[in-house]
């Protein structure tokens, strides 16, 4: 198996220690390289090309929300987590719209972070979906066109995007805007996993749509 390629980012050393010291306790993960900046986080990912970013985002310089968006930009196929202190957290809320997969608060169990790192991975799940949800709410005034309900024409517009979707779809659309995971969302619905990766594929695809983080500003959008 060829193990996940990491690379880790965060102004504080000892942080980055800590999770070095977790993650390469796993046989399918590998540290390749650690930044302290958002200027040498762009560096190394554009050099590496890792497959997953832990993008602490409050950092001096260039922030991990800069970071994340020129990173984006020049390395589709690097996936980044957001890290953030606090669960309801502006400048991670701002990492998820400049392109990030989803976020993970620093002090979660290792587990979760381990687990997180492989959803993101393999592209079936984005991390902390519920949290992501919460922010949503919190500062959903803020999201680009939020303002689109004056005279409601792109509001109507999203809604008719679902009706591309099949009424399972839907019933799964909006069950990963809740947050549920694949394995979730299968006991949910009395389905494999296979088939719900497939639903979920299908859905992205249908709604022109990157990831679950923009499943969950849609859904969003649309209440």
């Amino acid at each position: 198996m060829t193990p996940i390629r990491i690379l880790l980012v965060d102004d504080q050393a000892l942080l980055r220690t800590g999770f070095r010291m977790v993650l390469e306790a796993e046989d399918d993960f590998t540290v390749v390289a650690e930044a302290g900046d958002g200027a040498e986080a762009i560096a190394l990912a554009t050099d590496l090309h890792p497959d997953v970013i832990l993008m602490d985002v409050r950092m001096p310089g260039i922030d991990g929300i800069e970071a994340t968006r020129r990173i984006t930009a020049a390395c589709p196929d690097s996936r980044i987590i957001i890290l953030t202190t606090f669960d309801l957290d502006e400048y991670a809320f701002g990492g998820l719209r400049a392109g990030a997969r989803g976020f993970l608060l620093k002090d979660a169990q290792p587990a979760e972070l381990t687990a997180a790192i492989r959803a993101v991975a393999s592209g079936d799940a984005s991390v902390s979906a519920r949290v992501t949800r919460r922010m949503l709410d919190l500062f959903g005034a803020k999201l680009p066109g939020a303002d689109r309900e004056a005279d409601g024409t792109e509001a109507d517009a999203d809604a008719g995007r679902l009706g591309l979707l099949t009424e399972r779809e839907r019933e799964v659309f909006f069950a990963v805007a809740e947050g549920l995971s694949n394995p979730e969302l299968a006991e949910r619905f009395f389905l494999s996993e296979s088939t719900v990766k497939s639903h979920v594929g299908r859905i992205l695809a249908k709604l022109e749509l990157r990831d679950r983080v923009q499943v969950v500003i849609l859904a969003h959008r649309l209440e």
